[in-house]
């Protein structure tokens, strides 16, 4: 049996700002303009088409920007910086 060590996961923080993605869910979440700022815009046009699924999803979205598990089209977490 040969032990193999496997490199820690490293995750780096989006070019995003927080504040900026977290203000444009709440003034325009309805229209999915946060999404389209952090490059998801196949979900940015469903909101928009959806007016945010009637304010449900941008709801969610808020709360999980909020709480640091919103993420940019790449994958990398929009957090708040420490």
């Amino acid at each position: 049996m040969s032990a193999t060590t496997t490199a820690p996961m490293t995750t780096t923080a989006s070019e995003k700002g927080f504040v900026p993605t977290l203000l444009l869910c709440f003034f325009l979440g309805m229209f999915g303009v946060h999404r389209f700022y952090v490059g998801k815009v196949g979900t940015g046009l469903l909101q928009l088409v959806t007016f945010g699924g009637l304010g449900i999803w941008t709801m969610v979205d808020f709360i999980m920007i909020a709480v640091g598990s919103f993420s940019d089209s790449n994958g990398n977490p929009i957090k708040a910086s420490n």
